[in-house]
């Protein structure tokens, strides 16, 4: 998925970007969201059901919460919120628990 050249413009002028450092911090920080967004994607699939879906639930098992878990990467250390649910059935596949240095987290991403 390629980004196209005004995308990159745009992000540029938004983020006051100016210098090589300033480009890191901002890969940094999508790194971070990125894999937050997909924790909790897994959490959705592992639940059966959509964060604040209403209706009829096909398990009795619910949301409960986040756990802070500090990672090294490619990128420096940063912090991420890895979903919890209330059976403790949800074991975390892009980030497996117990998992604190995520340098080849690429191939993963890849393969889900």
């Amino acid at each position: 998925m390629a980004v196209a050249k005004e995308q990159i413009r745009q992000i540029i002028s938004q983020n006051n970007i100016s210098s090589v450092a300033d480009v890191y911090s901002l890969l940094k920080e999508s790194f971070k969201d990125i894999l937050q967004e997909l924790m909790e994607t897994e959490l959705d699939a592992a639940l059966g059901y959509e964060k604040n879906q209403k209706g009829d639930l096909l398990t009795d098992n619910k949301r409960n919460g986040h756990s802070t878990k500090t990672l090294k990467s490619q990128y420096g250390e940063f912090q991420i919120d890895v979903p919890r649910d209330r059976n403790g059935e949800f074991e975390p596949k892009l980030i497996p628990k117990y998992q604190r240095d995520i340098s080849g987290i690429k191939e993963k991403v890849i393969s889900l």
